[in-house]
């Protein structure tokens, strides 16, 4: 069994009371979570329930506008809570560079969040989707512009979204293993199937390779596993499965 399965509490987004989403988790097995905007509200109510059912959140999503506007707090969320590593999640379609010179911008945007989060005692990290492996005209990656612009951050690889984006995954981690600090383990349906799930499923029912993926993940860096699912229609049914099988892998 993978020594640390976290579960990213996005998926969980549709489902409250948070309270009852930590006891489902505790119970099943999980003993870390990963959070993101949607729980940060009241951060010493969040820590007081994760005490409560004995769980650690050591990640967290945090914006971009948040991060480079509003650095006190991301530190009174992040102490309070125990995240160490902080993972920038997401840029809109709107903000999204069209050409090499625009990535390689983006890139430093993050490297200078990084150094900021970094002298804070706390790792920095980007967290991707599928447009960062679209090719641009002249037929750079984005990611690879990105990280050569940033050399000391982080990469928390979702790796379904590597593969949504029609690339093999398993290159990909070789190439970037040594920046790889968590990785997003989640399933992508069969085609035409789960359509009322976004196209996604849970851990292992899916067509993502995971045995080989996790296998290229088992690196010295890539520490907690987590679980997602962008829309689960069930999310205990998701929750438990997942674990299960992730964990006998």
């Amino acid at each position: 069994m993978p020594s640390r399965l976290s579960f990213q509490l996005y998926s969980a987004r549709n489902f409250p009371p948070l309270k009852d989403t930590l006891a489902l988790l505790a119970a099943t097995g999980y003993r870390e979570v990963e959070g993101y905007g949607g729980v940060y509200d009241n951060p010493p109510a969040l820590r007081r329930l994760l005490d409560k059912h004995g769980l650690a959140m050591p990640s967290g999503h945090f914006g971009l506008d948040l991060l480079e506007n509003e650095r006190a707090t991301v530190l009174d969320i992040a102490r309070t809570l125990g995240i160490r590593q902080i993972y920038a999640p997401w840029l809109d379609a709107k903000d999204r560079p069209r050409s090499a010179a625009g990535y390689r911008r983006f890139g430093k945007r993050l490297a200078r969040i990084g150094q900021w989060v970094r002298s804070e005692g706390l790792g920095f990290g980007w967290h991707n989707h599928d447009f960062e492996f679209a090719k641009l005209p002249g037929g750079e990656i984005p990611l690879d512009l990105i990280f050569d612009a940033a050399p000391m951050i982080d990469w928390e690889c979702d790796v379904a979204w590597v593969a949504r984006a029609g690339v093999n995954p398993i290159p990909w981690i070789r190439k970037h293993g040594s920046r790889i600090t968590a990785a997003h383990v989640k399933d992508i349906a069969p085609k035409g199937q789960g359509l009322d799930e976004d196209g996604w499923c849970d851990v292992g029912s899916g067509t993502v390779k995971w045995p080989a993926i996790l296998a290229a993940l088992a690196g010295p860096r890539c520490m907690p596993l987590v679980m997602e699912h962008d829309n689960p229609k069930d999310l205990a049914r998701f929750a438990r499965r997942s674990f299960s099988y992730v964990s006998k892998i």
